[in-house]
């Protein structure tokens, strides 16, 4: 889930930037500082959105910089519990996939990634299934569960993902699914159509 968030914080402008408008400078500097950061409380921050405010600067002996409070906003994206979500295969290793949610990437183990057993190709790097013949390559598009959800700081986090569950997995089988369904009601609707009329014709 993403979130907008307000915060506070005291930059430090370095003399090589006092050329810029502050809030140019500003904006440099917490981008070094927070983005693709890892905070327990706010989640993955992927950029500084706006800077609502640059107040007047200090001087602090024996530095160069003047030092300011800014206020600024802050785009993150936090993994939920049992949160359905969408995401790219960026890399097959034997034990799983990982799986490219946007800011951060989650891993699916082999046991998650499907019902049937499979097998990993290592000079292909692809996962296939021998009851299935249905396979799991890079740059497949999925969608999966989060189950696991452990944020850490700095930049270190672990997301973990299942596939094992109802139109979840590879998109192009999903809608292979989808549509065997749909050709499966259709053909009950027609089936019962067929039934009464033959008992509205035998009445």
């Amino acid at each position: 889930m993403y979130h907008l968030y307000t915060l506070s914080h005291i930059v430090e402008i370095a003399p090589d930037l006092f050329g810029l408008p502050k809030e140019e400078s500003a904006y440099e500097i917490l981008s070094r500082s927070y983005h693709g950061l890892l905070d327990p409380e706010l989640g993955f921050i992927i950029a500084i959105c706006d800077i609502i405010d640059v107040g007047p600067g200090k001087i602090i002996h024996g530095s160069a910089g003047t030092f300011h409070p800014v206020t600024f906003t802050v785009l993150t994206y936090t993994p939920l519990m049992h949160e359905v979500v969408e995401g790219e295969v960026v890399e097959l290793v034997d034990f799983g996939a990982f799986i490219r949610l946007g800011p951060s990437d989650g891993l699916c183990h082999i046991t998650q990634i499907a019902n049937d057993k499979l097998n990993f190709e290592n000079v292909n790097a692809r996962f296939t299934s021998a009851d299935t013949g249905r396979s799991l390559e890079v740059g497949d598009l999925v969608r999966a569960r989060v189950i696991v959800v452990s944020v850490g700081s700095g930049r270190s986090g672990k997301i973990g993902l299942t596939m094992r569950q109802p139109f979840l997995g590879k998109l192009e089988y999903i809608q292979e699914e989808i549509e065997e369904i749909q050709k499966a009601a259709l053909e009950g609707s027609t089936a019962e159509k067929k039934k009464n009329t033959k008992s509205k014709a035998k009445g």
